[in-house]
């Protein structure tokens, strides 16, 4: 499965949350004391005024405040500095942090930054002294070159008691979490003898590191989400082992070694593959917990009996059919999960000679479906159907009882129609299922594709026909023989099990949590982040409640974008709520992360505020002062009697309920992709559009048959309402009149559930030979006047910012849909037409095309080729019509535009006559009024007596 919210709580401890980009970087290579005094300067974070000597000229590096006693040495270093240079970290350190605050009580804590690691051998070659003392030390694994060069320092840190390099701390601009790049330990780590506590989870690791086997005073080892596909028989040799976790690896079965770890108490080796457990498993005398969940155990050994420690028990989603009867014993178990088991069933009876096998050892077949294929039939033996655009259908066997035929379509959604929350997202199409209501004797398994667009939670949701409900949703990606894309990666998956049919849809949401919380009391943990907490005290409701806890991801330079601070950050948004809505009796203890960057030896309280959200008022209050808010190394916790939204924010703003509010609504803003689109027939027509980023795909798909043209743009954010504006530039120019274009500019509005598109004729600014170039660019404009207020002024960006710029090309096509050169018909005194005229003309006409044809002269043979040409485009016929009569009319003299007015009232168009009647109206009074301009006048005019 691909969801990351499958990790375990207890693995997660530290929790990377910086989204920013790694600056560029060097080479460190053979450390010396030399050449680290000539490096100290080029760290890549040099902040002024923090030695507070004025004859120093240079700042030390990372933004330290050093004592006096450091003082001379940092000097040295910073005085020999040279040329050579380090990457810079993300975040930065505030100006105010000194180096107190980041090397403190034996703690460095470098994880938090990317390319920490490279920092790791200039602290050891600046302050030896201090680093010999390191007991807690946590790095990153996503940086191959820091981890490698960081890996050399390791074995000096003797005092080391806490150690964690794991991967998955920092996150792709796709928002898929990186993984670590160790897959090996030098041996020289074996010196570490002290050492307690190991973290090495999200990795490469394929082997446990020999070195391992010599910390005998280990007593935590987390290797979850690695390769191991065994483990060493001298596992028994860490005897210290009171935790392990290896969750998440390719493990067939473990040694008989395992059965030493005398002090063992809890052992975790879910979600790998093994298919039997070491009898010597039951001499873990005081193991408490074993987690042995999604493997593939068909047995327990008889001697899981003698644990008498054993207190919870999970073996869900195995093949277990039966469940040894010695575990009814276990004096302190009080917890045995043995969900998702073939429990009580019988064997696989074995195949008997010359009689067909049974149904239930066949392959359920595939079906792959075309586009036009909308219906298909499934029968008793079951059917694995893949729909066009990614989305599968699994009928298991005997759902149906005889042959069923079923059908499916998907549709574009309308935001309005859908069911969605504050701060959720339409993640996919609308998938139908009919016939509406058809049930099934088993479920069916129902995998909806979607994009994946921002971090959060994605559920199915289903409409009866009635009202929308939530389904219990996973996620993982789709069969590699079928993808949404031909040769592309198969698509990700919302999958969910229903007895009927009807219509489907993935969604984004925060990550939501819930539990009951009874009058003895709970704790609720949030799946986004296991250092959310909620700790309910005995005697804090009197009544048993529901409590729901959502969580929102905030990215970090967006607040620091609005707060204009770049020391600025905020931890995710709580929505906390509670079915009944009552005060609870004692207060509730609420664990969050730190916001990033920020560790609790280097908090400034002064900066910290704990926001309060009035969800009905849409409202914060700072309630820092109000609440008992007190912070740990990583974490802030305080307390509360009633539920609601609650942010914590570190900046140097003294009232931030402003910002805070315009943060909020900010995240509710909606992400949006541009189109610019020519018409395969007449690439002088291009289509404008702007579209919510989830709808862009379908809205290309349903247009490729017509249009082609470059892909959409990145992403932008726009407001609800926000106006922007298309121009034309480089060589290309808009050929109409339009009421909307002002200075080159076509006006557009954005809202969420309206189609922003307009069809406009473009042409060269410069007339030449061959293909044109050029391109029309997205700027934002003024927001409209009829807003109401609370929607205008969440204005974002300046009216001139530059959002986006597409490139556009005009062929010279020789189609009879298209013409090279201008068209134009008349002349100025009887009557003109220009080809911007007809083009706008030919919008206007509709299926009495081929009567305005016949009245203009136009032969039967002749209308019908151009309506088998274009067959497949009813615009391109009617220009076909128009420009093959235009061009029998160039050099004709005058008469061909009364020609037309005429085959219009003709053709009952007596509203088309009249508006070529204005057109070519005020062509005539714009000619003779240049004629005045230069002095000459037509006879008409001389002849008039009013003129003398």
């Amino acid at each position: 499965m691909e969801r990351e919210e499958d990790e375990q709580a207890e693995e997660k401890v530290w929790l990377a949350t910086n989204l920013g980009e790694r600056g560029g970087g060097g080479h460190i290579d053979g450390f010396s004391a030399e050449r680290g005094a000539k490096m100290g300067t080029e760290v890549g974070l040099v902040l002024p005024g923090f030695f507070g000597n004025s004859q120093l000229e240079e700042s030390p590096p990372l933004g330290f405040s050093l004592s006096s006693d450091h003082t001379d040495t940092w000097a040295l270093s910073i005085l020999s500095s040279s040329s050579s240079s380090l990457p810079c970290l993300s975040p930065p350190l505030p100006p105010s942090v000194g180096l107190d605050g980041v090397l403190a009580e034996g703690r460095l804590v470098l994880d938090v930054y990317r390319g920490g690691g490279e920092v790791l051998p200039v602290f050891w070659e600046c302050v030896q002294e201090r680093m010999r003392g390191l007991q807690y030390l946590r790095l990153g694994s996503e940086d191959e070159g820091a981890l490698e060069r960081a890996l050399g320092v390791l074995p000096r840190l003797t005092q080391l008691r806490s150690l964690a390099i794991r991967g998955h701390r920092f996150y792709d601009p796709q928002g898929d979490p990186l993984p670590g790049f160790l897959s090996s330990l030098p041996d020289s780590v074996s010196s570490l003898s002290l050492l307690v506590h190991l973290d090495l989870s999200f990795n490469c690791l394929s082997s446990l590191p020999p070195c391992l086997l010599s910390l005998s005073h280990l007593s935590e080892l987390l290797l979850c989400h690695n390769r191991l596909t065994g483990l060493p028989e001298g596992l028994g040799a860490l005897v210290s082992l009171r935790r392990v976790s290896l969750l998440g690896n390719r493990l067939e079965d473990l040694p008989r070694g395992v059965g030493l770890l005398c002090r063992l108490e809890e052992l975790d080796v879910s979600f790998n593959q093994l298919e039997r457990l070491p009898d010597e498993l039951g001499q873990l005398q005081d193991l408490q917990k074993l987690e042995l969940s999604n493997n593939r155990l068909k047995a327990l050994p008889e001697t899981l009996g003698s644990l008498r420690s054993l207190r919870q028990l999970v073996i869900q989603s195995n093949d277990l059919r039966t469940v040894p009867e010695c575990l009814r014993s276990l004096p302190l178990l009080d917890k045995l999960d043995t969900r998702n088991n073939p429990l009580g069933r019988p064997p696989t009876p074995p195949l008997i000679a010359n009689v067909t096998p049974v149904l239930e050892e066949s392959e359920i077949p595939e079906l792959h479906l075309g586009f036009v294929q909308h219906s298909f039939e499934v029968s008793s033996a079951g059917c694995h159907v893949f729909i066009p655009g990614g989305a599968e259908l699994l009928f298991p066997r005997r759902c149906v009882n005889a042959v069923t035929q079923l059908q499916w379509a998907e549709r574009r959604p309308d935001r309005k129609w859908v069911w969605l929350e504050e701060h959720e997202v339409l993640l996919s199409q609308q998938l139908e299922l009919r016939p509406h209501g058809a049930t099934f004797e088993e479920p069916v398994e129902v995998c909806i594709p979607y994009h994946k667009t921002r971090k959060g939670d994605v559920a199915v949701r289903r409409f009866d026909g009635r009202s929308w409900s939530t389904l219990s949703t996973l996620t993982r990606r789709g069969s590699e023989k079928h993808s949404c894309r031909p040769g592309g990666r198969p698509a990700r998956l919302a999958c969910c099990s229903v007895s009927q049919f009807s219509w489907f849809v993935a969604v984004s949401r925060p990550f939501l949590d819930s539990c009951s919380v009874s009058p003895e009391g709970a704790l609720l943990v949030s799946q986004f982040d296991p250092g959310i907490k909620l700790i309910f005290p005995p005697e804090c409701t009197t009544e048993t409640c529901t409590v729901t806890l959502q969580v929102l991801q905030v990215v970090l330079s967006e607040v620091q974008d609005l707060t204009r601070d770049p020391h600025a950050s905020a931890s995710p948004l709580l929505c906390l709520s509670q079915t009944p809505s009552i005060h609870f009796l004692q207060p509730i203890t609420v664990q969050i992360p730190l916001p990033p960057g920020v560790t609790g030896h280097m908090v400034d309280m002064s900066r910290l505020h704990l926001m309060h959200g009035d969800p009905t008022a849409h409202t914060w209050t700072d309630i820092t002062a109000q609440v008992s808010l007190y912070v740990t190394h990583i974490y802030a916790v305080f307390s509360i009697t009633h539920f609601s939204w609650y942010w914590l924010w570190y900046t140097t703003h003294r009232c931030v309920s402003g910002v805070v509010r315009k943060m909020y609504h900010r995240l509710k803003q909606f992400r949006i992709r541009f189109l610019a689109l020519q018409k395969k027939n007449d690439p002088e027509q291009v289509l404008l559009q702007c579209l919510p980023s989830d709808k862009a795909e379908s809205r290309l798909a349903s247009l490729s048959e017509q249009y082609e043209g470059p892909q959409p743009s990145e992403l932008c954010i726009l407001l609800e309402g926000e106006q922007f504006f298309a121009g034309f530039e480089r060589g290309i120019d808009i050929s109409a009149d339009r009421p909307d274009c002002k200075d080159g500019r076509l006006s557009f509005t954005f809202y969420s559930h309206l189609k922003n598109i307009k069809e406009v004729h473009v042409c060269p600014t410069h007339p030449q030979q061959g293909t044109v170039r050029g391109q029309v660019s997205f700027y934002r404009g003024e927001v409209p006047n009829d807003l109401p207020e609370e929607v205008a002024s969440k204005r974002k960006g300046h009216d001139n910012q530059w959002m986006a710029t597409l490139p556009l090309r005009i062929a010279n096509a020789d189609c009879d849909g298209s013409i090279s050169g201008e068209l134009n018909l008349g002349d100025p005194e009887s009557g003109y037409l220009t080809q911007t005229n007809l083009l706008s003309i030919s919008l206007r006409i509709n299926q009495e095309w081929q009567n305005i044809g016949i009245n203009l002269g136009i032969s039967y043979d002749q209308l019908e080729r151009i309506r088998n040409q274009h067959r497949d485009n009813f615009g391109a016929q009617v220009l076909a019509m128009l420009f093959h009569w235009a061009r029998g009319q160039q050099g004709a003299g005058p008469g061909a535009v009364q020609q037309l007015m005429k085959a219009l009232v003709d053709s009952g168009r007596r509203d088309l006559a009249e508006e070529v009647e204005d057109i070519v109206t005020l062509g005539k009074r714009k000619y003779e009024e240049s004629l005045k301009r230069v002095g000459l006048q037509t006879p008409a005019s001389s002849a008039d007596p009013q003129s003398s």
